[in-house]
């Protein structure tokens, strides 16, 4: 009998609403859903994110036709959760998390990327609570993930992937360190955002070096270092930050993709790097071409057959 040989470890390439400057459900300033899905494909696309739930169709058969026609499909949902505020939270919570999470299954994808809430607004910049979690709020934040973990795999057959953001309580080194060794790695995975964890001051490298068994998925973006180091000196909050331009197009800003990529293939494991570059708002004619040229800048990165 011939042993089985087990296939390489892909990475697959895909985008998202982001990269289209879509933040939200319903704006005005946002392309229509149909212009995304179009242009994501002609861009050179297969995979997307469903983006914030109701800016695509809901309705999974409407969905499927529409990916299906334009040759596109799903790698996840997104959710986003105050799980810090522990028990009293729980029934929103899921409430949001199994609409997200039914469409996400029956569209086929396996992930579920949870980002936790903003402790500021990421449009007005308005404080909504303290940034920085006591004791407690962090043992309801690590406890209550690990439930969601386990009720999404158990409810939905989905693992949730957590991703670190900027405004958010898991920002910075130090704050994503401590919820990974905090978790359950059988019910908690991590989506590394390399932008988000380079405006936040992090070392994407590093983190894939020391907790490599936990990436779980990636999105891929950088930000722009001299627009980020104003942000930071005036304390800019995200959401006008990303008017200002911190997160430019690649290879123009940091960290630098290729590294990541060949340390995320060294992981030997299949990974989805779905590409972000926020920028809310922004013309319609624009993410197009950025999208176009990320997307053959991104085969650059790979060895032949190593990136689909």
């Amino acid at each position: 009998m011939t042993p089985s040989v087990r296939s390489p470890a892909r990475i697959r390439i895909g985008s998202a609403p982001d990269s289209w400057g879509v933040w939200f459900p319903d704006d005005p300033k946002q392309v229509p859903w149909q212009r995304f899905l179009d242009e994501v494909a002609e861009a050179g696309y297969a995979w997307i994110e469903l983006g914030p739930y109701g800016y695509l169709p809901t309705d999974p058969a409407r969905l499927a036709d529409e990916t299906r026609a334009r040759g596109l499909r799903v790698s996840a949902g997104t959710v986003f959760t105050g799980l810090h505020h522990g028990p009293d939270v729980w029934d929103r919570t899921w409430a949001h998390v199994a609409d997200i999470a039914g469409l996400t299954q029956a569209m086929g994808a396996e992930h579920l990327v949870v980002i936790p809430s903003f402790w500021r607004d990421d449009k007005t910049g308005e404080v909504l609570e303290d940034r920085a979690l006591t004791p407690a709020q962090w043992r309801e934040l690590t406890a209550q993930t690990e439930r969601l973990g386990r009720e999404v795999r158990e409810r939905f057959g989905l693992r949730i992937v957590v991703h670190p953001h900027a405004d958010t309580h898991i920002d910075t080194e130090e704050n994503v360190n401590r919820f990974l060794d905090a978790t359950d790695p059988d019910l908690v995975s991590l989506c590394l955002d390399t932008g988000h964890y380079a405006y936040c001051g992090g070392d994407s490298l590093k983190l894939i070096e020391t907790y490599g068994e936990r990436i779980g998925y990636l999105h891929l973006k950088q930000v722009d270092p001299e627009i980020l180091a104003t942000v930071v000196a005036d304390e800019v909050p995200f959401g006008p930050a990303v008017a200002r331009g911190v997160m430019c197009e690649p290879p123009g800003g940091v960290p630098a993709l290729e590294p990541v990529l060949e340390a995320a293939r060294a992981l030997d494991v299949d990974l989805f790097a779905i590409v972000e570059q926020d920028m809310y708002p922004c013309p319609p004619d624009k993410p197009l071409p950025i999208a176009r040229r990320t997307r053959e800048f991104l085969r650059s990165c790979g060895r032949p057959g190593a990136t689909a």
